[in-house]
C-alpha cells in the first residue's frame, strides 16, 4: 500500500524577474489553506493526503498550480472554492474535476 492515497504538489514558485508565478497568485497560502482542511476533516496523514510544496512546476503561464499524485492530474485554481471542490471531488470521492485540469 502507497503511503499516501494521494500526494498533491503546491507550485510555490517566485519568479524575481517579473514574469507570471504561482507565488504571484498566492499560492502558498493556498497550499497551507488546503493542508489545514485535511487535517480537519481527518485526511491528513499516512493512508491519507500529503499536502506539500514544490519548486517551479513548469507551468506558471497557466495559473496557479497543483498535481495530484498518483493520478497525475494537473489542476489550476483561482480560489479557496476551487481547491475545496478538489479536496471533495478528488481527494475523498475519487473523481477528477474537469473544468479546473490542465492537460497532462
Amino acid at each position: 500500500m502507497p503511503r499516501y492515497s494521494h500526494h498533491v504538489f503546491f507550485c510555490t514558485n517566485r519568479r524575481e524577474d517579473g514574469r507570471q508565478c504561482c507565488a504571484q497568485s498566492g499560492s502558498s497560502a493556498m497550499r497551507d489553506y488546503l493542508k489545514q482542511r485535511t487535517k480537519e476533516l481527518g485526511l491528513a496523514g499516512p493512508g491519507g493526503v500529503r499536502v506539500n510544496t514544490a519548486g517551479c512546476l513548469g507551468r506558471c503561464a497557466e495559473g496557479p498550480t497543483i498535481v495530484v499524485y498518483p493520478d497525475g492530474i494537473w489542476y489550476s485554481y483561482a480560489n479557496q472554492d476551487d481547491l475545496e471542490e478538489i479536496l471533495r471531488e478528488h481527494l475523498i470521492e475519487g473523481r477528477a474535476v474537469e473544468r479546473l485540469k490542465l492537460p497532462g
